[in-house]
């Protein structure tokens, strides 16, 4: 008797999954609505964002702020500087290959990977701080957690972002203040309204 009533349980799954075959677009529009909309119309995503091209011009400084419906970290540099790569996952120190995951905060883990030094020509540090240490204070932040320094290496510099959870976010560059170039990185409060 079991039998019987579990496959036809599993009958009607079945059947259930094939009508909604059919009707994709329908079943999309379901679910979006069942969800709530996006949190003050934030449509980022949470996939790996990458742009640009290894350059020379160094990072100089790294600060953050907070936002309405996001929390923001910059890191800008000494000349016209466009290339990166952010993704969530583990992070590790340039050079070296440490894991800084267990020394930043957060319950998720943005990789921040610049392409530029953070040194100058002649390989002198232009940041204050070293690998796997903090470059920037989060307090009462309500997305970010942490922002620890990975170090530089062959021209690549490295951060671990530690954020509350896995949310949205962009990437994107902007002009100056004047010969200077800033990388931006933005992380969404939420997912849904």
């Amino acid at each position: 008797m079991r039998i019987r009533s579990a496959l036809a349980a599993l009958a009607v799954l079945l059947a259930g999954l094939a009508a909604g075959a059919g009707t994709g677009t329908a079943a999309i529009t379901t679910r979006a609505a069942a969800t709530g909309s996006p949190y003050c119309g934030i449509t980022w995503g949470s996939g790996t964002k990458e742009a640009g091209t290894l350059r020379t011009d160094p990072l100089v400084e790294v600060r953050t702020g907070r936002h309405e419906c996001y929390d923001r970290v910059v890191f800008e540099f000494a000349g016209p500087v466009n290339g990166y790569a952010v993704t969530y996952g583990e992070t590790w120190t340039e050079g070296e290959g440490l894991a800084l995951s267990p020394y930043t905060a957060g319950d998720a883990l943005l990789r921040v990977s610049l392409r530029a030094p953070a040194y100058d020509g002649e390989h002198a540090a232009t940041v204050p701080y070293r690998a796997g240490e903090h470059a920037a204070t989060v307090l009462r932040y309500q997305t970010l957690r942490d922002v620890v320094f990975g170090g530089s290496f062959e021209g690549c510099t490295t951060f671990a972002v530690g954020v509350r959870a896995r949310l949205p976010f962009r990437v994107f560059v902007l002009d100056g203040p004047g010969a200077h170039s800033r990388i931006v990185l933005d992380v969404a409060h939420q997912w849904q309204q």
